[in-house]
């Protein structure tokens, strides 16, 4: 599904009258580091054939006693700093999740009462490894609208309480961790984009963790293949809605799943790895996390600055995806 054009029938602007720019980024990781070895040694395999697969060497694992409502509401108030806002003030908190602590409530809730965000629209968005750019959607919505001035979106996961670690399908993939923007409301003209979507659910066995185990399962090679082609296509078709050419995008931030699947994605586009945020090395696959995490280490590396236009693209269970092009904001 794409958003609406942006004229009418009768050649009028249809686009709205103010935009949401991003002011803020924040993230927050677990402190135990996990290497490949413990996991290679417990499926009787060579460490090195995860990083070949793969491309993670280390990935974050929370503790027990670390809740993901504590991730996310860490990434959330580094973010709110970084954006000079005071918590008290947000509108909206959207946290984009699978794995909060309980069935409900929600994870949102939790970070709006640590952050002090009494008054805050408070909810959880859960559209898998998705699900941050469709946080994002809906909180640039809230901005567009006039219903929000500022709203925090968090992309948080802890995907190894329900990894089966003895399945080496997946066993190597998932990290725990969290990031975040602050959206706030801007004049009109470039700032989020509009929103690209799509959903599939004849390919929804091919990532599904049932009730009766809570673990996730896998099927590689359909998830590989599914996930090329729809960040493919989703990268054109968020490019062309937005009026850009790939080479007027100066990063794109994929989904951090795998890097053979960002690495073929890259050869489908010819986009060179400069262009490309790949940080799954260090962190795995942290799922609705990914994207922020991805952006916070490029403008920690000089990657990402004001006034750049980056593409973020996703894709997740169920089978979904969504991709969006924006005009980076926040402190220079």
């Amino acid at each position: 599904m794409r958003s609406a054009p942006a004229v009418d029938a009768n050649g009028r602007s249809t686009r709205p009258t103010r935009t949401a720019g991003v002011l803020g980024l924040g993230h927050h990781l677990p402190e135990t580091v996990v290497s490949n070895l413990p996991i290679a040694e417990r499926l009787g395999i060579d460490e090195n054939w995860i990083v070949k697969r793969t491309g993670i060497k280390h990935r974050r694992h929370a503790m027990p006693s670390e809740r993901l409502s504590d991730l996310a509401t860490e990434a959330g108030r580094n973010a709110v700093t970084d954006a000079g806002v005071d918590p008290a003030a947000l509108d909206a908190i959207l946290v984009a999740t699978t794995s909060a602590d309980e069935i409900t409530p929600n994870a949102a809730p939790y970070v709006a009462t640590a952050l002090g965000a009494a008054h805050a629209n408070a909810f959880d968005v859960g559209a898998a490894c998705t699900a941050f750019v469709t946080a994002m959607a809906a909180g640039t919505a809230l901005i567009e609208s006039g219903r929000a001035e500022t709203v925090l979106v968090v992309g948080a996961d802890a995907l190894s309480r329900f990894t089966d670690f003895d399945d080496k399908r997946s066993a190597a993939l998932f990290g725990d961790g969290a990031g975040a923007v602050v959206l706030g409301a801007q004049e009109e003209g470039a700032g989020v984009g509009q929103f690209v979507f799509g959903a599939d659910a004849t390919l929804s066995e091919a990532i599904i963790a049932r009730r009766e185990d809570s673990l996730l399962r896998m099927d590689g090679h359909t998830t590989f293949n599914a996930a090329v082609g729809a960040l493919t296509r989703s990268t054109r078709e968020a490019c062309e809605l937005a009026g850009v050419a790939l080479d007027d995008v100066d990063l794109f931030v994929y989904h951090q799943a795998n890097a053979r699947i960002t690495r073929s994605v890259s050869e489908h586009l010819e986009l060179s790895a400069a262009r490309v945020a790949d940080y799954i090395a260090e962190t795995g696959n942290t799922s609705a996390a990914s994207i922020p995490l991805a952006l916070t280490f490029a403008r920690e590396d000089g990657r990402l600055h004001p006034g750049d236009t980056v593409l973020m693209a996703a894709v997740g269970a169920g089978f979904t995806w969504g991709a969006t092009v924006l005009q980076w904001g926040g402190p220079a």
